[in-house]
């Protein structure tokens, strides 16, 4: 049940945990990983098209543990039905963005340009700011902050990846 693969980033790996949709799983899920050091860098979790099952994504930090033991010890949950590592090169990842940036009549042009350019939306839109929704690969969306950082960002809301193995 469990892909290992080769993963470009040695210090974080992408896993979809298949798990029943019950009550108290994701408890589950985060008390083994803070009784055991784990670190988890981003966690989506959603329905799958069989209302029996969740998927978990988690991007996980392997500084603080290998990543057999992570996936030996998500394993021995009784709720979890399947693991796999998934690899960037073999995956669809996707993330959501809502961000707040500061703008002002000088510069309001230039921020949509950037939410353009980023394939993103303006979505809200205040005196002195606009509220901006972006889909993407967390590293276009990490772009995308560091770009529009200097203007002022007000509030930022990410969801943390979610990935699909690709189709062959």
């Amino acid at each position: 049940m469990v892909e290992l693969s080769n993963q470009d980033s040695p210090q974080r790996h992408l896993l979809s945990v298949l798990v029943e949709n019950k009550a108290g799983v994701l408890a589950r899920v985060a008390g083994l990983f803070a009784r055991r050091g784990f670190n988890i860098f981003s966690l989506a979790v959603a329905p799958t098209n069989d209302e029996r099952f969740s998927r978990l994504t988690m991007v996980v930090d392997v500084e603080s543990s290998p990543l057999s033991q992570i996936i030996n010890q998500l394993d021995k949950l009784i709720n979890v039905v399947e693991i796999f590592e998934l690899s960037p090169a073999k995956a669809v990842q996707k993330e959501l963005l809502l961000a707040t940036i500061k703008t002002d009549a000088q510069n309001r042009g230039q921020v949509i340009t950037h939410v353009g350019v980023f394939g993103g939306k303006v979505i809200d839109v205040g005196q002195d700011c606009l509220t901006v929704e972006l889909v993407g690969e967390p590293e276009s969306l990490d772009a995308f902050e560091q770009i529009i950082s200097p203007f002022g960002i007000v509030n930022i809301q990410r969801t943390g990846t979610v990935a699909l193995p690709k189709l062959s």
